[in-house]
């Protein structure tokens, strides 16, 4: 597994071994980036220089793609004691540690947000565990995304995706195993 573009292109990231983690593969998230970087969506959104939170974050390689794509920030949040370890190795590896942020918490309960919002979000929780729906409700009612932010879900080919009316649908492809969905935060009045 290797970054697939920008400054750190080439450079391998480690996995842990076993079945608990499940990288994204280097053509989806080609494939991801290709459409976060040409398709357009609006002018309140761009990679460059985007803060990113990497939900589920495992290696850490969304997050850390970004990173080498030209995005500021990288928050990642992942639960698990051993990918947590990994993704600090990764992180470390690519001299990341000034722009990076590793948090153990349970992305379903985030809670309030005291950090400035985020631009760019990717969840790619463990499929087939009903985790996407508890992951996107606890981000949008934390206020963890800017209005403008652009959520990337991950799942499995005919796993539910969930829909809410926290969220709008920007685009969805499929490439091969796996379900890509684009998202938008729907605004709502706070009292």
């Amino acid at each position: 597994m290797r970054i697939t573009a920008g400054r750190l292109k080439g450079r391998p990231l480690l996995a842990p071994k076993g079945l608990n983690v499940r990288p994204t593969s280097d053509k989806v998230r080609q494939a991801i980036f290709n459409v976060l970087e040409h398709r357009d969506f609006g002018e309140e959104f761009a990679l460059k220089n985007a803060r990113v939170i990497d939900l589920f974050a495992g290696t850490g390689v969304l997050g850390i793609e970004a990173l080498s794509r030209g995005a500021a920030f990288a928050y990642f949040i992942d639960n698990a004691v051993e990918e947590r370890a990994t993704l600090r190795r990764n992180v470390e590896a690519m001299n990341l540690t000034g722009t990076t942020k590793i948090w153990r918490r349970d992305a379903s309960e985030l809670g309030r947000n005291i950090n400035p919002a985020f631009d760019l979000a990717f969840l790619d929780p463990p499929y087939r565990k009903n985790l996407l729906a508890p992951a996107l409700d606890s981000l949008h009612a934390g206020g963890w995304l800017h209005p403008h932010a652009i959520v990337v879900t991950e799942a499995a080919k005919g796993e539910d995706i969930p829909t809410t009316d926290q969220y709008q649908i920007l685009d969805q492809r499929r490439y091969g195993e796996t379900h890509i969905t684009f998202l938008r935060p729907i605004q709502t009045d706070r009292a």
